[in-house]
């Protein structure tokens, strides 16, 4: 027999016999994880909310509620709670992790929040519901014109607000035991819609969570408006916390402009906070401001 030929049925016998051990390995391995499959207990899941179907007529379409409730809620049939109202609170958006900031911030032994409803507003449209029709001369910034096509639908706010006051809300309210809080809490486009709900239809809510609101939507024309909007603040007790990050100059100058401005028009019953965060940034801002806006809305009894 040629070298060559050696050569190729020692490599041969070698294979084979690996092929054999690596198929004797992956055998015992399959066999191992069913026996340990077999072995798991009987589990059950693990369910921090429940969603809810709505079909919306204002919107003509199906929307999704996300609705966690605080603990005890069943035990006690005699207590009524506060609402909080996430944008963005899909089950694969800020719903999840939200709902363990809020868990945190109401446990006994950190007090930044009494126990709270908490109402997940899912989206189908988020670049539709969020912003307002800009005007024709709108002229798109200059990070933004990769992102140009995703904003096809823009404009839809006025229709998504409706729904939020004549469908959300009510429906809240009719299945579940509310108290006369309402917050709303949202980040970036999110805030620009929170924003524009302040300013336009401010009794909705009496706290306000807003954080990097986009306020560059439309030449910042929202911000433009403002001093005049800002008339329309009730005069009854309203919280108010608007935070931004590092993240970018025209970012923190719109924010900035928006506090300046708040402080400037708001209602002597107004409680109003900003905060620049310095170390945070447009991703990572949501939970540290949160937690502050619950703070400064519900600062901790004095300790006895």
């Amino acid at each position: 027999m040629r070298l060559w030929q050696q050569v190729g049925v020692v490599v041969a016998l070698s294979l084979a016999v690996f092929g054999a051990a690596q198929a004797q390995v992956a055998g015992g391995s399959a066999a191992a994880a069913s026996a340990a499959a077999q072995a798991l207990p009987v589990s059950k899941p693990y369910v921090i909310a429940q969603t809810y179907t709505l079909q919306s007529q204002v919107l003509n379409e199906q929307r999704e509620l996300n609705i966690m409730l605080p603990e005890g809620y069943h035990e006690h049939p005699e207590m009524r709670y506060p609402v909080v109202y996430l944008l963005d609170g899909g089950q694969h958006e800020d719903f999840t992790h939200m709902a363990g900031a809020v868990q945190y911030a109401s446990f006994s032994w950190v007090q930044r929040l009494p126990p709270v409803i908490l109402v997940g507003i899912a989206n189908t449209d988020r670049k539709r519901d969020m912003t307002f029709k800009a005007s024709p001369k709108f002229i798109w910034p200059k990070w933004m014109h990769a992102y140009t096509e995703a904003y096809k639908n823009a404009g839809g706010s006025d229709a998504f607000i409706r729904y939020i006051e004549t469908e959300v809300q009510p429906y809240v309210q009719q299945h579940f035991r509310t108290g006369p809080d309402k917050m709303l809490v949202g980040q970036s486009l999110a805030a620009l819609l929170a924003t524009e709900i302040l300013l336009k239809k401010p009794a909705l809510f009496n706290q306000y969570v807003m954080m990097s609101p986009s306020l560059w939507w439309d030449n910042q024309s929202l911000l433009k408006q403002a001093p005049q909007l800002l008339h329309n603040l009730p005069s009854s007790p309203l919280k108010v916390y608007l935070a931004v990050g590092n993240e970018g100059p025209e970012m923190v100058s719109d924010a900035r402009a928006l506090a300046a401005l708040i402080r400037k028009h708001k209602q002597r019953n107004t409680q109003f906070v900003f905060e620049y965060l310095p170390k945070e940034d447009h991703g990572t801002i949501l939970h540290p401001a949160t937690l502050n806006a619950f703070a400064h809305f519900f600062p901790r009894p004095p300790e006895k």
